[in-house]
């Protein structure tokens, strides 16, 4: 199979850390389990047939009523569309799950990575975001 698309760069397009305070860091480490990531995906087009999308993970903890700590990153990608007489269909497809699986492992990575030097050193993300099954669930 071909490639339909290409990507031409990919950055952090803005990053969000929030520790209000040593307390609010040591409910945090107790409680990071209840901790859950949410992802969403924003596309716009460009011009010279260049899309970006922003790829926004939110980790937080859903149980607390009261905000203890924030953590989000955007995460912007340019992908130029090789195939000039692509379906809507397929581009969806190419935005929201090909694409996610080729950069989410470099994403998970860098957030990690900032995470950890946050604050929280021993974070471990649970349970890997399936595209594939987000795709086929929206689908339906």
């Amino acid at each position: 199979m071909e490639n339909k698309y290409k990507i031409i760069l990919s950055y952090i397009q803005d990053l969000s850390i929030e520790i209000p305070s040593p307390e609010n860091l040591i409910t945090i480490r107790n409680t990071i389990p209840e901790f859950q990531m949410k992802v969403d995906i924003n596309s716009k087009p460009l011009k010279k047939k260049l899309i970006e999308i922003l790829t926004t993970l939110s980790y937080t903890n859903p149980n607390k009523k009261k905000k203890t700590g924030y953590f989000q990153i955007k995460y912007a990608t340019v992908i130029d569309i090789l195939d000039l007489k692509i379906e809507k269909k397929e581009l969806e497809k190419i935005i929201l799950c090909d694409l996610q699986v080729e950069i989410y492992p470099e994403l998970e990575q860098k957030f990690l990575t900032i995470l950890r030097n946050s604050g929280l050193p021993d974070l471990k993300f649970g349970k890997k975001i399936d595209f594939e099954e987000l795709y086929k669930a929206r689908l339906n």
